[in-house]
């Protein structure tokens, strides 16, 4: 795993070049990646899996699992196996385990834990231990398990497992497909039915995959469209082959960059477009981004489609609150979208973004001022006066506080500005986009 703090950051200048065009493919998606790893390992038998993220995120997954007996090994041909140990079967490790920047590592792996009769110490990078970890530890400790946290409920943080742990029902207070896939993985090895009660529906690969894998799983959605989600444990999970889509947050830096630099027209390959993550697309084509979809196909029960991006002409609009949990994490890319846009843009229910790898709105307003854009920054969403398509002034440094969708926003920024932008660190875009530069340099034909 490497950190960050041990290494002099390494700034950049992104400047305009090229349009980009061609055929580019995104890595694998990220959640489904920690997802597979992780259920691949409580299987018993062995899994093969290609297409996988190969990002540092994902790499202390792997890590992890195999600190608890399962044994992962990567092909020369970039095919992951795994050999699991079972439901059950997790082992004590050994050490600490070391997620790096991971958030979704170390919450859906807090929920593997809990109903394991074994006790696990968590850690992380500085920015990783400053997020909330009460909104998963709440509802394992109702199931049993036993929770030593840092001050502030934050990393360093040791779990002490139960087995058998309590079934519960959890109605979701925040709207986190993390938390819910934490009480999902828990629910494998405890007796009886746990059941997560979904007000405002999350991505759902959790529930795709366990029931791919054979767990006794069922969604039903009452009269209110709310989804109740139930696991009846313990259960055996059968061995897969997983083919892992490209991953649609990977994919909105470059669909941004397409509509916002002049003449672009880019294909990007292979790109997940299950509905829950989807919401980038849909407000990007409200603003007037021309994107298409081609080859629409199902893998491994996830849609998948290429989409051909034009360059645009952008209008501001005000993005409907209902569509953040579909969108949230590409909230950064988009804000550049909307600095390019024809009038005003507005957004607001954002609150969940001030508590990402970075309070994500407090840094994007810092960050677009200083490259030249009139933003108001409110106390849930950003409101950004566009450039009606002309170049951004562009500037900096700008502070991307180790955040990799920070630093990949403001890099897709300085292709459509006047004067560059400088990136104050481009290291942490391994975290999750390892190819990030040299996929850009392809796509403007400079590889």
């Amino acid at each position: 795993m490497s950190h960050h703090a041990d290494e002099a950051a390494r700034p950049r200048r992104f400047s305009a070049g090229s349009p980009l065009t061609g055929a580019i493919r995104v890595p694998g998606d990220k959640s489904i990646s920690h997802r597979a790893l992780m259920l691949s390992a409580l299987c018993v038998g062995e899994s093969r899996i290609s297409g996988l993220l190969e990002g540092e995120d994902v790499l202390a997954t792997a890590a992890a699992m195999r600190a608890m007996g399962a044994r992962i090994e990567r092909g020369a041909d970039g095919v992951w196996t795994v050999h699991g140990v079972g439901v059950g079967g997790l082992m004590q490790p050994q050490a600490a385990l070391d997620m790096g920047n991971s958030g979704t590592s170390t919450r859906l792996l807090m929920g593997l834990v809990a109903s394991h009769p074994i006790t696990a110490m968590f850690t992380g990078d500085a920015s990783l231990s400053r997020r909330p970890m009460a909104r998963v530890t709440d509802p394992l400790s109702e199931m049993g398990a036993e929770f030593n946290a840092s001050p502030g409920g934050t990393l360093p943080l040791m779990v002490r497992g139960l087995q058998p742990a309590v079934p519960i029902t959890y109605r979701l207070p925040v709207a986190s497909a993390q938390v819910k896939s934490a009480i999902l993985l828990a629910a494998l090895n405890t007796p009886g039915t746990t059941t997560v009660i979904e007000p405002v529906p999350t991505r759902d690969h959790s529930e795709k995959m366990l029931a791919g894998f054979g767990a006794p799983l069922t969604v039903e959605v009452d009269a209110d469209g709310v989804r109740h989600i139930s696991v009846t444990g313990p259960c055996d999970l059968k061995a897969q082959d997983i083919v892992v889509p490209g991953d649609p947050s990977s994919a909105a830096f470059f669909i941004v960059a397409a509509l916002i630099v002049p003449g672009s027209d880019l294909i990007i390959e292979n790109v997940g477009m299950n509905v829950t993550r989807t919401g980038i697309i849909t407000v990007l084509e409200q603003m007037g981004g021309q994107i298409e979809r081609l080859n629409e196909r199902t893998v491994g029960g996830e849609p998948v489609a290429d989409l051909r991006v034009r360059a645009s002409a952008l209008q501001g609009i005000t993005v409907d609150p209902a569509i953040v949990p579909s969108m949230v994490d590409e909230f950064p890319v988009f804000f550049i979208a909307a600095a390019m846009a024809e009038g005003v843009t507005v957004t607001s229910g954002l609150d969940e973004l001030r508590v990402k790898e970075s309070d994500r709105l407090a840094t994007m307003a810092r960050g677009l001022e200083a490259i030249g854009v009139a933003v108001e920054e409110r106390e849930d969403g950003l409101v950004i006066t566009g450039s009606g398509g002309r170049a951004l002034p562009g500037g900096g440094p700008v502070a991307t506080w180790l955040d990799h969708r920070i630093a990949m926003s403001f890099a897709v920024a300085g292709l459509a500005s006047e004067t560059g932008v400088e990136v104050d660190d481009t290291r942490p875009i391994a975290t999750s986009f390892p190819d990030f530069l040299a996929l850009l340099a392809s796509a403007q034909g400079q590889a």
